[in-house]
C-alpha cells in the first residue's frame, strides 16, 4: 500500500517518464505487483545477486529503532548485515530500492566508503565533506555519458542553452543520462522547473552509443563505483557539478521551445567561487536523509 497523499502505484504512468529511465527495467519487472513489498523486492535482489562491499547479500527489510553504535547504523547495517531499512509505503525508499537493483556496484561502493569513514572517525568529530560528498550524490546523482569532449564541457560550464537547444542534436546523439539519485526520482512523481542534480560525468566512445540501455547502465555502474573508489571527487561538494535535468531535450514536452532556457530561476548563469555552501548544495539536491 502507497504512504497516504501519495500517488498510487501506476507501472505504465511512471515508464512514459524519462526522469525515470534508468529504473524503467525494474519497475516493469515489478509492474505486476501492487505497491512493490519486501517480497518483491527481495526475490529482484536475490535475483540479481546484489551484495555489499563485506559479501553479505543485500535484503530490504523493515527499519528498526536507531541505534547509537557505529557498527550497527543504518550504513553499517547494510555493509555487515545486508540490510537496507526500506519503510513500506514510502517512495523515497522505494526508489531507493530500485537505484540498488540498477545499479548495485555503485551503491555498494558509496555505502562501502560511509562505512569506512564512519569507521575511522575520531571521536566526536564532525560528518566531513566526504560523506557530504557521497550523500549528495547517492540522494541526488545523475550519470551522463559523453561520447563528445565539448558538449561535456559546456555542462561544466553550466553553459545551458547553448548545450541543451543550439546543440541539440548533437546532446541527443552523442550524450546519454541516466538518474542514479533517488530523491530526485521521487521528484518524478510531481516535476516541477529547477530539479538540479549533481553530475557525473563519464567520457564513452562511439561503440558505447550503441550498445542497449541495460549494457549502457551497467558500464555507468562500473565506472562510478570505480570513481567512488578512489578520493578525487571527495575533497568538495563541488566535485559534482549541478545539472537542471527539465533541460535535458525531451525530457519535459516545455523545453521544446528556446525561451524555456531563458529561465535563469532554472538554468542558472554560471557559479562563481563564491557560491555554493554544504546546507545549499544538500537542499538544492533533494536530500531527505
Amino acid at each position: 500500500m502507497a504512504t497516504i497523499g501519495a500517488p498510487s502505484w501506476e507501472p505504465q504512468r511512471l515508464l512514459a517518464e524519462p526522469i525515470l529511465g534508468s529504473v524503467h527495467a525494474q519497475i516493469a519487472a515489478l509492474s505486476h505487483h501492487d505497491f512493490p513489498d519486501f517480497a518483491a523486492l527481495n526475490n529482484r535482489a536475490e535475483g540479481i545477486g546484489i551484495r555489499s562491499r563485506s559479501g553479505a547479500g543485500l535484503r530490504f527489510v523493515a527499519p528498526r529503532a536507531a541505534i547509537a553504535s557505529i557498527d550497527r547504523s543504518y550504513e553499517a547495517r547494510i555493509y555487515l548485515d545486508g540490510e537496507i531499512d526500506t519503510r513500506p509505503g514510502s517512495w523515497h525508499d522505494l526508489f531507493n530500492a530500485l537505484a540498488w537493483l540498477s545499479f548495485p556496484q555503485t551503491k555498494a561502493m558509496l555505502n562501502a566508503r560511509h562505512y569506512e569513514l564512519m569507521a575511522y572517525r575520531a571521536p566526536g568529530a564532525v560528518r566531513g565533506t566526504a560523506r557530504d560528498v557521497l550523500t549528495l550524490f547517492d540522494e541526488g546523482g545523475i550519470l551522463v555519458a559523453a561520447a563528445c569532449e565539448e558538449l561535456a564541457a559546456l555542462l561544466a560550464g553550466e553553459q545551458w542553452k547553448e548545450l541543451f537547444w543550439r546543440r541539440r542534436t548533437e546532446v541527443a546523439r552523442l550524450m546519454r543520462f541516466y538518474v542514479f539519485g533517488h530523491s530526485i526520482m521521487e521528484k518524478a512523481l510531481s516535476p516541477y522547473r529547477g530539479i538540479t542534480a549533481k553530475a557525473l560525468v563519464v567520457p564513452v566512445d562511439d561503440a558505447f552509443l550503441h550498445v542497449d540501455e541495460c549494457s549502457q547502465r551497467a558500464i555507468l555502474d562500473a565506472t562510478a563505483a570505480t570513481r567512488f573508489a578512489g578520493n578525487d571527487l571527495l575533497g568538495s561538494t563541488r566535485s559534482l557539478g549541478p545539472l537542471p535535468i527539465l533541460g535535458i531535450p525531451g525530457w519535459v514536452a516545455a523545453n521544446a521551445m528556446d525561451t524555456y532556457y531563458d529561465d535563469t530561476r532554472q538554468f542558472r548563469p554560471p557559479r562563481n567561487s563564491a557560491v555554493g555552501g554544504r546546507s545549499r548544495e544538500i537542499q538544492s539536491s533533494g536530500e531527505v536523509g
